[in-house]
């Protein structure tokens, strides 16, 4: 009996070290699953504005095949000749931050129109808005410095908009068109629907207001409208300019200049993430086409926010430039140089008389005969193949980069 409990408990004690390591063992794999689990992207759920992704996301866009969106926001593109093309999120309503100023500058150019080089009437700023700089200043809004009877000309409030995307601009702009805030910014939602943008809701001219939505795919189809409009073309390519007052201005679009890129606009805060609206020239079967492409909620701190939306926006127009590159003749010839309805060459006979070009809406979907995707994008058919000397007349060529911080 001795001997035999002797034995049992020599077995115990031999197990129990065994037991021990077997559920370490099994400890740690659980944990390194879990690990693994919460480290990897989900694959089924849509990327969120604001949060990033590990790996880019490639949807198949029927024309163009498969393009590398960028993996944190939402994303959208359109191209002279084929329509929208959508990306991740593309019809998710979101905050667009100053992006908003592209509409405020397309509805002044179409109610104030501007001919090359014409500076337009003056703009005179008034008591109570230039009181009202300080404590705008103080809630850290994008600002230009004004004072109480400064005369600015149209062209020269559109640059203060556009380049260092004053807010305080946008709202005396507003002013001065429509009479009011409220009654400008019922102009631009009637606009947006004329233009298709169905999914849009504008509250203020600046964008500051977070109530401010969009979707991607609704700002390409502006983008592509703005760009027809020349005067908006040649502002948005600015490096710089001079403003009564606030002296030189800087844009803070810094890729101007690369890779065919002309404009559009950025926008950046904490509701909506990093934004850019970005437009670029590409030769595609010998015609120069356009690519707008749009990008908005893109993570990261108020320091960092745009540049890593700006950094997704160019490598969004370089992936859609190779994509362009490599297709078919068929899907391009004959598509980018007429207009829907005359049959002219819309931005050549714009940009030598300086005139405008209507805001109409026009079907948008997959080059051919094919049913359009979507309707009302101005895009569709609207925008020309361009030669070097209407895009030296637009001034959207040979344009370097400079932002102020």
């Amino acid at each position: 009996m001795t001997r035999t409990a002797s034995a049992r408990t020599t077995t115990r004690r031999t197990l129990r070290p065994i037991a021990v390591g077997l559920v370490v063992v099994v400890t740690a794999a659980i944990i390194r699953i879990l690990v693994y689990q919460s480290a990897s992207p989900s694959v089924t759920s849509p990327p969120r504005p604001g949060t990033a992704q590990r790996s880019p996301v490639t949807p198949r866009n029927g024309p163009l095949g498969t393009i590398a969106w960028p993996a944190a926001g939402v994303s959208a593109a359109g191209i002279s000749g084929i329509g929208v093309l959508p990306g991740p999120g593309a019809s998710q309503p979101v905050p667009i931050a100053s992006v908003a100023k592209v509409m405020t500058a397309y509805l002044i150019l179409r109610d104030h129109p501007l001919h090359a080089g014409e500076p337009g009437p003056a703009i005179v700023v008034q008591p109570g808005e230039a009181a009202a700089y300080p404590a705008q200043a103080g809630n850290g809004d994008s600002l230009v410095p004004v004072s109480a009877g400064e005369q600015l000309s149209e062209r020269q409030a559109l640059e203060a908009l556009l380049l260092p995307s004053a807010d305080n601009m946008a709202w005396i702009l507003a002013r001065w068109d429509a009479g009011s805030q409220a009654a400008f910014v019922a102009q631009m939602n009637t606009t947006a629907r004329r233009l298709g943008m169905t999914a849009t809701h504008y509250t203020d001219p600046s964008g500051l207001s977070a109530s401010t939505t969009s979707t991607a795919a609704d700002q390409v189809r502006l983008g592509m409208a703005a760009m027809r409009e020349p005067t908006l073309a040649q502002i948005v390519a600015l490096r710089s300019a001079v403003i009564p007052v606030a002296g030189v201005v800087r844009n803070y679009n810094t890729l101007l200049g690369q890779d065919g890129i002309t404009g559009l606009k950025t926008g950046s805060d904490t509701a909506a993430g990093g934004c850019i609206l970005l437009a670029a020239w590409r030769q595609a079967r010998g015609h120069d086409t356009l690519i707008v492409a749009a990008t908005f909620g893109q993570p990261g701190t108020m320091a960092t926010m745009l540049p890593t939306a700006l950094q997704a926006g160019h490598q969004l127009v370089l992936a859609l430039g190779r994509a362009l590159a490599g297709q078919s003749a068929q899907h391009i010839s004959g598509k980018t140089g007429k207009h829907p309805r005359t049959g002219r060459h819309r931005a050549g006979a714009t940009a030598r008389s300086g005139g405008r070009v209507p805001d109409a809406p026009q079907q948008a979907g997959s080059v051919g005969s094919s049913s359009p995707r979507q309707t009302g994008d101005g895009i569709k058919g609207g925008t020309p193949a361009v030669d070097a000397s209407v895009q030296e007349a637009l001034g959207v060529r040979g344009q370097q980069a400079h932002m102020d911080g």
